[in-house]
Parts: structure tokens; sequence; C-alpha cells
């Protein structure tokens, strides 16, 4: 047990030692050209993103079963400590980088934060600190791989999930990153306008849901009738990424301006707009309204939003909340006749909400939108929307594929009845289990 995670162990010893010889000095505090406005919104807005992975964890944590609150919350909550040392080595690099054929960046250009450093980047951040524009996409980088989480919630193996969303940073999230934001990358070239992230964060977990729950299958306990663990906190997760959401957002107008103001209306507008919506679209198809479906429905707004956030009106914004809850909601309900176990249902969550932004970012954009007469845009979007798809599905396919190979992903049937709490991480919300029977568990879950 312990000999498997040597490697890691040796790893992260090996990253510790290479960091020693950054060769990188603390320059460019008094760089004349960074705003002390634009910083200060911007570390608040760098804190409220790196808030949203906590509350991911209640969000998802509060949906499934008792057995398993633990294992799909820290799932989330250990992205804030494996990707953070990703994106320093070398994830900034490949995302941000000198470009190469506008795919990806060069590994070595900012390689362990080297030339990140206090002062401005005339490109990236021309009125911030170079190394808070790091740290703001950084927590971007983050949350992405702890969306995916929720697809293969209550049968996954730990060791195994380690070991794919590093795979899906540095190839996935970092090229796309990459092709979306980079001055010189391919989609910016093309003038595809994602705000915030519909592209590189949600649809791109959404189309990793779909691949992971292919390749790990059905839950035993799929088809039964499934009660949350605790709402609560899945209404608590809900408001935490909410407020979180703001600097998300608005923070993606990287400086504290008219564009962030409207970034900052048309986020909270349109949750809400598509939190009404799928309550009142649940009610009509003859189902409760719910504490649930509150809380995806505000966050299914938020997602469809995103791409939007600083090029569409107010007015257009409840539209677009409106139309993501109800196309979502409709996608939930038939993918569910499927058979397909997207546990959590990530992809008509966040992958739907993510397509449905990035489109209707290309009917409303402010004077490129198709509404103004330009179809340019619209097209691109379309065709970013099959690109990305494509790209992100297939390269997670692959790479579900190759992690399954090394270490299987899929839990025991033994470990899965047990739950995850247990047989992963020797934990249990329940206070009646003692810690031998804790021992006889984990024992019987890797013997089958």
């Amino acid at each position: 047990m312990m000999k498997k995670w040597l490697p890691a162990f040796a790893l992260l010893i090996l990253l510790a030692l290479v960091s020693l010889f950054d060769s990188g000095t603390l320059t460019g505090f008094d760089d004349p050209n960074i705003s002390g406005a634009d910083t200060a919104w911007m570390l608040a807005a760098t804190g409220l993103v790196l808030l949203m992975t906590p509350g991911l964890s209640f969000f998802y944590g509060g949906m499934v079963s008792r057995k398993n609150v633990i294992s799909t919350m820290l799932q989330s909550f250990i992205c804030m400590g494996i990707i953070t040392l990703v994106w320093v080595s070398v994830g900034f690099s490949l995302a941000f980088g000198d470009s190469i054929g506008g795919v990806f960046g060069n590994p070595m250009t900012f390689a362990f934060f080297n030339g990140v450093g206090a002062a401005i980047h005339p490109d990236l951040a021309p009125t911030i600190p170079f190394v808070l524009f790091a740290l703001f996409q950084m927590k971007f980088a983050i949350i992405t791989p702890a969306l995916i989480t929720g697809s293969f919630a209550e049968r996954v193996r730990f060791s195994g999930f380690l070991l794919f969303i590093i795979l899906f940073s540095l190839f996935i999230y970092c090229p796309l990153a990459h092709m979306t934001w980079h001055p010189d990358g391919l989609l910016r070239r093309w003038e595809v306008l994602d705000f915030a992230g519909g592209t590189v964060v949600h649809m791109s977990a959404g189309f990793a849901a779909i691949a992971a729950a292919i390749i790990l299958g059905k839950r035993k306990s799929h088809g039964v009738a499934h009660k949350p663990y605790n709402v609560p906190f899945v209404l608590l997760g809900t408001g935490l990424l909410w407020f979180g959401w703001f600097g998300f957002n608005a923070g993606s107008a990287l400086g504290a301006n008219s564009s962030a103001a409207l970034a900052f209306a048309t986020t909270t507008v349109a949750s809400a707009a598509a939190m009404l919506a799928w309550v009142l679209y649940d009610a009509l198809m003859g189902r409760k309204i719910s504490g649930m479906g509150a809380s995806i429905g505000a966050v299914v707004g938020l997602v469809a939003i995103t791409p939007a956030a600083g090029f569409v009106t107010i007015g257009q914004s409840v539209f677009i909340g409106v139309c993501a809850a109800i196309v979502s909601n409709i996608v939930v309900y038939y993918k569910n006749k499927t058979g397909i176990d997207d546990t959590l249902d990530v992809f008509p969550c966040h992958g739907v909400g993510g397509i449905v932004g990035m489109i209707l970012t290309g009917v409303f954009a402010q004077e490129v939108g198709l509404v103004y007469g330009e179809t340019t845009t619209f097209l691109r979007h379309l065709a970013s929307v099959f690109l990305v798809g494509a790209f992100t599905f297939g390269l997670s396919y692959a790479f579900f594929k190759l992690t399954n190979l090394i270490i299987p992903m899929r839990v025991s049937e033994k470990a899965e009845e047990y739950g995850l709490d247990i047989t992963q991480h020797a934990e249990s919300l329940s206070k009646s289990t003692t810690t031998e029977q804790i021992t006889v568990m984990i024992r019987e879950a890797a013997q089958q």
C-alpha cells in the first residue's frame, strides 16, 4: 500500500529540489505602469476564484450518498494542491509562454515562474503585476479538473484520479487556455470571444465528463432512486460558487473598469434568471420546486454567462440564463434515459451550459454578434464548439484509457459497496463505524 505512493512522493521531492535552482529575482516593485486600483481588484478576484473550489466541494459533496461525501469533496479540494504545483512548474508556461503554432506555449518560457515577477507584462498584464495575472489564471486551472469529478463520483480510484487530472491539465486545459487567451492563440486569432472560460473551463470539463462516464461505466446503484446526502451542503456550495463567480467573470476584465462592472452585473442577473427558469420548468413538468433544482439552475446560469459576461447587455443576460436553464434541464432528462452514468450531470450542466453560452455570445456580442447583422463571429463560435468538443473528448478519452492501463480507475465492487470514504481514505461520517471495522472493510475491498 505504501510503496505505490513512492513514485509520487519522489516526484514531489524532485520538484522541490529543482525549484531551488530558480534563477529568478524579485524585481519590478517600482514599475510605474502598475495601477493600484486594478491590482487591488485583481487580488480580491483571485481570492474569490479560489473560493469557488471549496464551494464546488460542498456543491458536489451534498449531492452524493453519505458514504462518498468525504471522497467527493476531497477530489475537488486536492486540486488546490496538485494543480498549483503543476501550474507553477510548467502549466503557466504551456498556457501563456511564447506561442508554438498558436496551440500551446513554450514550456520553458516561464518554467517555475521564471520571469514572472512584480512588474507588468505588456501583452498579458499591462496594469497589474505579472505574477498576479499568473495566480489569477492558476485558479481557473484548479477548478476545471475539479468540475470533472462530478461525472465519476462514487466509483473512481483516488490515485488514478490524481494521474488523470495532471494529464488533463497539461495536455488539454493549458493548450485550450493558450488557444483562447494568448494574444497569438489559434482561437484568439480567429477572434473567438470567450470572456472568462466558456470553452476553456466549462466545455472542456463537460466533454471530459462524458468520456469519464463512458470509460468507468455505471455505478452498481445506477438507476436506483438516489437521495442526496445533504441539500443544505448543496445550497451552501451554490452560494460560495455564486460569490466566487464574481471574481471569475468580473476579474477576467483584468482591472477595475467598466468591463468588470458589466460582467459583475450580467453574472448575477443571468444566474438569477436561470435559477427561476429551472424551478419553474420543473414545476411545469410536474416536479416539485426544490433546493437542488434552484442550486443547479443558478450554477447553469453562471456557466452560460461566463463566455459572454463582458460582451452582452443585462437584458441579453436574462435571455441567456433562461435559455441555458431550460436546455440543460431537458438534456438532464434525456441523459438519464441513455444509461450514461454522469453521476452529477456535469455534461448537461457545464458542457451544455458552456455550449449555449458560446453560441449565444456569437449571437449577442456587442457590435459583432448575429443580432447586429454580423455572421463571422457567430459562425466561428459554432466552429469552435465543434473543435473544442472533439479536441477535449478525444484526448480525455485517450487519457482515461492510458490512466486505466497504469492505475485501474474503477474501484472494486466491494469498495463501491462500502463507499469511497472508507475504502479510499479510511474516514467515515458515521460515528458508529469503528477503526477496526474500517480496517476490515479496506482489507476486503483491496482483496477483491
